[in-house]
């Protein structure tokens, strides 16, 4: 991915001004500094200095493009800071949620990130559009290039992007700068810092696709699939124009199945036009769990006859129908079988390599798990990427449930840029907000950000995680989907009551174990390594999972966590500074619990026995002497498993577990 990035920053030197669009990996060569949130002078001066008075004005601050970032670090991106930083206890409970590092409104020398970054674009180029693409920062980033401000993004987890066409200075030296501001937290739980995921420079003609242009959508009747594309076209020319517009389908290979008719479009001076087309594939191969298979959508945009433009995405043909009873794919009835997870992974934090998120997706495929639940935030889009190649559902979560311009302006930008997704089959307005899910603000709320999201797409529909027991009012009176976060004892009760209501179980089990443990160790921080623990407000894995899987009422449910993860540490505080909810340690090694629902949620033989037969003598956190009793457990989906020691029977066992 590096590699390649430099390669296409090498063409960018020499491209001709009639190149069509390019997406140019901005990832490599930045520079890297703390700056100071309680310093002004430690800050680069950013508080001191008159940076908005006149612009393109940034003297004596990091903004300045003439400013010596020589002794800065120098870093590629992802970069997550704070993953770097030491483990630091304070008594307070962000810093404990947030797993003991100092990042926050407590640590002002750490909590300010400065990142720079020159480069060059070709003079010839100079007739071209250029954007910069930031797919997510942490967070609240105030941008600049040559010392002009671009913009600020509150969100940590949604990205921006900004047209930087009348900033470029062709064929001379570009210094595109970001501050980050990670002193203010949006969760509860580790959000790392800095820029974690890419960034872009995208370069195209003065007539193109917008931002996530492109929306693609299908329906199937019998043998046929309907492709339906909508594609935003704007004119950023100086005068009115016009352009043509027309589609077209290809196989994985790249084989042109069907096109569209070019269709003419009249464009005013700065106008958009939204480009509606339609298609039939016959035998169209469907995308499914089993069969994730993608093709590719290409929105082309010609002007006198000539392309200027192109998009293409992949693109998987397959229907979504929710109903009381149960989700259909491609009318097949699907139980959800899934996993809430935070978007850390060990030793790299926030800032993970495209290919974990394929590693990560894969090791859940395995165990069986077919939905995953992006709590609670906007993905990066190469989780998406991973969940449509491997066959994952995915239900996308916006960060807040509040319907403030500020957040109306990130739900949509996060519709607009997984609506064509295949695996995204249901979206989420938010999570727990007790302070107003049961109140007329909370039903208000909610009805805007459902409205919005019909707006921008029709074709799902979406849900609240609330965690509540048999209660309606407030969101759950206007929610097309009900969700129960925990409080599995309460939806046979809820469903009674509202039967016409489907209901997914958001947040289920919350079991806390350590791999390879058997014993409470509250020094070391250890809970036992099998379904015996659990919080207050969660319950065992065998509680809830009985009562989702045999009933069709339930859609199914997404279990609190498919990994370990930082932060939030349970049931322990300090020293112990991740949690212990995930069916998977932080490295993705398999806990006993991960048998269980193994069993449950594939047909392939599982047979496992726990603790390990010598594991008295080598296994950590074992303090009972010789001739104590030691509890064995066996997860399995045989009709019957008998134990045997020494050759001696110690019974046999019917199992209950129906392959759902």
């Amino acid at each position: 991915m590096k590699q390649a990035g430099l390669v296409v920053i090498a063409m960018l030197l020499t491209i001709s001004s009639d190149a069509q669009r390019q997406k140019i990996n901005f990832d490599n060569d930045w520079k890297f500094h703390f700056g100071h949130a309680a310093n002004a002078e430690k800050d680069f001066n950013y508080s001191i200095a008159t940076i908005f008075s006149k612009s393109g004005g940034a003297a004596n601050t990091a903004i300045d493009p003439k400013f010596n970032d020589g002794k800065w670090r120098t870093l590629n991106l992802p970069h997550d800071w704070a993953v770097e930083l030491p483990f630091v206890y304070k008594d307070n409970f962000d810093v404990m949620a947030h797993g003991y590092k100092p990042v926050g409104g407590l640590f002002p020398e750490t909590s300010i990130g400065w990142y720079r970054k020159h480069f060059t674009v070709a003079a010839a180029d100079s007739g071209q559009r250029f954007q910069i693409q930031f797919d997510g920062i942490f967070r609240d980033a105030n941008i600049w290039l040559n010392g002009f401000y671009l913009g600020n993004n509150k969100s940590g987890y949604v990205g921006v992007a900004y047209d930087v066409t009348d900033y470029i200075n062709f064929g001379k030296n570009n210094v595109l700068v970001v501050r980050s501001d990670a002193s203010q937290y949006e969760g509860w739980f580790y959000e790392g810092a800095g820029i974690y995921r890419h960034v872009w420079l995208n370069k195209f003609s003065n007539i193109n696709i917008a931002n996530d242009g492109v929306f693609a959508w299908s329906s199937v009747k019998g043998n046929v699939a309907t492709v339906n594309i909508e594609t935003t076209v704007q004119n950023q020319e100086l005068n009115p124009a016009g352009c043509t517009v027309y589609t077209y389908v290809t196989d994985r290979s790249g084989k042109k199945l069907v096109q569209s008719k070019e269709q003419s479009v009249s464009l005013s001076l700065n106008g958009t036009s939204v480009v509606k087309q339609s298609m039939a594939i016959g035998g169209a191969r469907l995308w499914s769990l089993d069969d994730p298979y993608l093709y590719r959508v290409v929105s082309v945009v010609k002007q006198n006859g000539k392309v200027v433009d192109s998009m293409k995405c992949r693109f998987g043909i397959r229907t979504i129908d929710i109903k009381p009873n149960g989700v259909f794919l491609n009318g097949k009835y699907i139980k959800l079988k899934g996993v809430n997870n935070h978007q850390d992974h060990a030793g790299v934090g926030s800032a993970l390599p495209d290919y974990l998120q394929y590693y990560r997706v894969s090791l859940l495929r395995r165990m069986g798990v077919n939905a995953y639940r992006t709590s609670h935030n906007a993905p990066t889009p190469e989780l998406l990427d991973a969940c449509d190649s491997l066959g994952m559902l995915v239900m996308d979560e916006q960060r807040l449930l509040n319907s403030s311009p500020e957040y109306i302006d990130q739900f949509e930008r996060l519709i607009k840029r997984d609506r064509s997704r295949a695996s995204v089959f249901v979206w989420s307005i938010g999570n727990e907000e007790g302070w107003i899910h049961t109140n007329s603000f909370g039903k208000r709320i909610a009805q805007t950000l459902i409205a919005k999201q019909k707006e921008l797409d029709p074709t799902r529909t979406c849900t609240y995680a609330a965690d509540l027991a048999n209660v309606y009012k407030g969101v759950n009176e206007v929610i097309p989907i009900r969700s129960f976060n925990y409080r599995h004892f309460a939806v046979a009760d809820y469903h009674r009551d509202h039967p016409n209501q489907p209901i997914i179980g958001t947040e289920m089990g919350s079991t806390v174990t350590t791999r390879g443990v058997y014993e409470k160790d509250t020094i070391r921080g250890y809970v036992p390594d099998q379904d015996i623990t659990a919080p207050w407000w969660a319950s065992k894995a065998e509680d809830w999972w009985t009562l989702a899987g045999p009933n069709n009422y339930w859609l199914g449910g997404f279990v609190w966590t498919g990994f370990d993860y930082k932060g939030e540490p349970t049931p322990y505080q300090w020293p112990n500074i991740n949690s212990h909810f995930g069916i998977m340690d932080m490295c993705g090694f398999p806990k006993n619990i991960y048998y269980y629902y193994k069993s449950w949620w594939t047909d392939k033989d599982v047979l496992h026995i726990s603790p390990h037969w010598n594991f008295r003598d080598k296994g950590p956190g074992w303090n009972k002497p010789k001739g104590d009793l030691m509890d064995v457990w066996v997860n399995s989906n045989a009709d019957n498993v008998e134990l045997f020691l020494n050759g001696k029977s110690l019974g046999k066992k019917i199992c209950s577990v129906t392959v759902i």
